[in-house]
């Protein structure tokens, strides 16, 4: 535990660090690290990636102070659908990461730096071989291409497997907005709504066909239904890459949004090697329960006293603005 850090004149918090490795590199990391707050309404999680300032982590504080403090609306439905997660792997363990998930749809990361189109398009074979010809693919290329390069990607890979939709595959909106004129495949929004200034008033209308939506970089749960709200399209809502903490509060939007109508990006706690808690939220059946998991593992995962002092003045920094 760190020292109990400030809620800007709420009710003090118990801060616990954790760490624990990726199964396999994702997003450039092979550890994730965190701070799970205790509060009066449970348990939240702060865990912005080491590469985001001050400001921008200033919405993931609001998330964790939200679920500490605050808890969330009540659920719609009891359960949430959820697709696997397949990072940039070789073809043969993508295979495997699909085929042992019980998801119909998958997520695929493309476009990695340092691989070819030729090992993104072994990676959707295998992904498409392994859900059959019934479940949904999706594909992830993180704001990787110029809108020229997208629409020949994009075509390929469709043509080859057939896809639900591809996710930022532009870093701009007149990019996408360009991009969606070109190709027959549905755009999902992510980084152009989530590190937008303001993620309720960006424009969409050119630009995608879906939202995604991630509790933490939006700033809690009930702040992200207000983004839903404001742009009015179907909404996925995906993870930030946290414990079973963090998930929960992404299960806890998907199961307040009004519809839901496409499987979510919350089944990642499979990326890791350990969680926070004996009961992870994994999937069953391709779908996560609408529970708040207790995070009875915090002391095996303590980070060292170094990650943790680094956490400690991270949070202070953010929680004094």
């Amino acid at each position: 535990m760190i020292p109990n850090p400030a809620t800007g004149g709420g009710p003090a918090l118990e801060a616990w660090v954790y760490s624990f490795p990726m199964r396999n590199r994702f997003r450039g990391i092979d550890v994730r690290d965190g701070v799970l707050l205790r509060g009066p309404a449970g348990w939240g999680e702060f865990s912005p990636f080491w590469d985001y300032d001050v400001a921008e982590s200033r919405r993931w504080w609001a998330a964790a102070v939200e679920a500490a403090t605050e808890g969330w609306p009540a659920p719609l439905r009891d359960s949430v659908p959820v697709n696997v997660t397949v990072p940039a792997v070789d073809a043969e363990r993508a295979h495997a990461i699909v085929a042992a998930s019980g998801c119909r749809t998958a997520k695929v990361k493309i476009a990695e730096p340092g691989q070819t189109e030729a090992d993104d398009l072994a990676r959707v074979e295998a992904v498409r071989d392994a859900l059959g010809p019934s479940g949904a693919l999706r594909v992830d290329a993180n704001a990787a291409w110029d809108v020229d390069t997208a629409v020949a990607r994009i075509r390929a890979l469709d043509a080859a497997v057939g896809l639900e939709y591809v996710e930022q595959p532009c870093a701009t909106l007149p990019e996408l907005a360009a991009l969606r004129r070109r190709i027959d495949v549905r755009i999902a929004v992510d980084e152009g709504v989530r590190r937008s200034a303001d993620p309720l008033t960006v424009d969409l209308r050119e630009a995608g066909d879906v939202v995604v939506l991630k509790v933490q970089p939006l700033g809690g749960v009930r702040a992200a239904l207000r983004v839903a709200e404001a742009h009015g399209l179907p909404c996925v809502v995906s993870s930030a890459l946290e414990s079973s903490v963090g998930i929960a509060a992404g299960v806890a939007l998907a199961a307040a949004l009004p519809e839901l109508p496409f499987a979510c990006g919350l089944a990642t706690v499979a990326l890791f090697t350990d969680d926070v808690s004996s009961t992870p939220l994994l999937p069953v059946d391709g779908a996560l329960p609408v529970v708040r998991p207790e995070p009875d593992r915090i002391e095996a995962v303590a980070a060292d006293p170094e990650v943790a002092q680094r956490w400690a003045a991270r949070m202070a920094a953010v929680s004094a603005a």
